[in-house]
């Protein structure tokens, strides 16, 4: 695919959907981000990480794209990127077995989602 039309297929392309993202991290996460939220049903959690995974693989792109637009020096540019690192890391990492392990892993997933909406949204990207 040529720059112009990868170009032209991000500029037809709707913009992420950081409210239905916030959603399911909301469903793994206590409003403090404390452990109190019940963990998920053991069947439910391939589908919600394959969920994150994908929330994570499309907004890394879009936060790394708008960040690398702001000034070299910036703190919110600095910030945005070591968050594309986390989740970069947080992709390439693999759940603990048993239960317990994948529950923590949706939940990291989760964290670092939210932190992204949230670069994604201070970057001036917002849906």
């Amino acid at each position: 695919m040529s720059h112009t039309t990868a170009a032209r297929a991000r500029a037809d392309q709707r913009p992420p959907d950081i409210d239905g993202m916030r959603a399911t991290v909301a469903r793994l996460l206590g409003p403090d981000d404390a452990p109190d939220v019940l963990p998920p049903a053991a069947d439910e959690l391939p589908t919600l990480v394959s969920t994150l995974r994908g929330h994570l693989e499309l907004l890394v792109a879009e936060v790394e794209t708008a960040a690398l637009r702001l000034p070299d020096s910036s703190i919110p540019r600095y910030c945005a990127v070591a968050c594309v690192g986390e989740a970069r890391g947080k992709l390439r990492a693999e759940p603990r077995p048993g239960l317990s392990g994948a529950v923590a892993y949706v939940r990291r997933l989760a964290r670092v989602l939210r932190a992204l909406c949230d670069h994604y949204e201070n970057t001036g990207k917002t849906s």
